[in-house]
């Protein structure tokens, strides 16, 4: 049982150091415990610093590509490592280390395809009120939408099975945290949840420049993660709701038209009420060939899983 724990790195230098520090080398039940650094265009030399500290995997992208494409790379070179688990932590210590041991044992256990590391959000000292409410809502519409109990969706402590870095697909180009969940819903994979500590923060967060881009970009995440995997439902209601709006305006003006003697007038009525069901029904149409689109698009996701089991056959 081989366990890898990645981490994406973009400048971290000055941070890389004190997280390293922190990381095991040994595990209950692992035969080994190696490390692997994704270092995303970094221009301090993390790079270097990870190979001084005697990190056994180090990949370099040639420029900054986002948190998410190296999520990517992380999965891939865990995988390509001969990786049974891999862990993904952050590279500004912010996770105590001291629960990878309690992270991994549902996977080990083959209890769970993904286990998410949940912080205590509403006792964290330098969270805000509005970060903790920020967190709490976004948790609750991942869950509401995937179907999967996930108090603290946003973190990105996690282990994750071969099986599910074989089966994840992530598309975003912001963060993996919110779309991997939702993926995993729909995937089958099973998804537990630990409590994990926190440490107190080398440096803000840089995921980010403000609150409103946050929200903005993870809402953004969401429904298309939703929209991708349920778009006849998504796209299908919408339409169902332009068509009965179209059909209320019809029906207003067919009353008026039969009980009100002489010129009733409400014509706007009669336009408003047949666009909307032009309108409705184009986007029928539109959410029907997006569920085509979606299943094709399942069936090419069976294709590169089957694809990456050939191709990252175990060392």
């Amino acid at each position: 049982m081989r366990v890898i724990i990645a981490i994406p790195c973009y400048n971290e230098a000055a941070t890389l150091p004190a997280t390293l520090a922190e990381l095991p080398r040994r595990l209950p039940g692992v035969t080994a415990v190696e490390w692997l650094v994704v270092d995303d265009g970094s221009q301090d030399g993390t790079a270097d610093v990870a190979r001084a500290r005697g990190v056994d995997h180090v990949v370099r992208h040639k420029r900054n590509l986002g948190l998410a494409a190296a999520f990517r790379t992380a999965l891939d070179a865990g995988l390509a490592a001969g990786a049974d688990v891999i862990v993904g932590t952050d590279a500004d210590n912010q996770y105590a280390a001291s629960d990878i041991g309690k992270l991994v044992a549902p996977v080990i256990a083959g209890e769970a395809d993904l286990v998410v590391g949940c912080r205590p959000i509403g006792t964290i000292p330098h969270f805000s009120a509005l970060k903790k409410i920020l967190q709490r809502a976004g948790s609750g519409v991942v869950r509401m939408l995937s179907g999967q109990e996930v108090p603290d969706a946003t973190s990105g402590f996690r282990a994750y099975s071969r099986e599910a870095a074989l089966k994840l697909v992530v598309l975003s180009d912001f963060s993996y945290t919110l779309e991997s969940i939702i993926q995993a819903g729909y995937k089958g994979l099973t998804v537990r949840n630990v409590v994990v500590g926190v440490n107190p923060p080398l440096r803000p967060s840089r995921l980010f420049r403000s609150v409103p881009e946050y929200v903005r970009r993870s809402l953004n995440t969401i429904t298309r993660a939703y929209i991708l995997f349920r778009p006849l439902r998504v796209l299908g209601s919408a339409g169902a709701v332009i068509i009965a709006a179209g059909l209320f305006l019809l029906a207003r003006f067919l009353y008026f038209y039969f009980t009100v003697p002489g010129p009733t007038g409400h014509v706007q009525s009669l336009f408003v009420g047949g666009v909307l069901l032009l309108l409705g029904f184009q986007v029928v149409v539109m959410a029907l060939l997006a569920d085509l689109i979606a299943a094709n698009r399942r069936l090419l996701e069976d294709v590169l899983y089957r694809v990456k089991r050939g191709q990252y056959g175990r060392r």
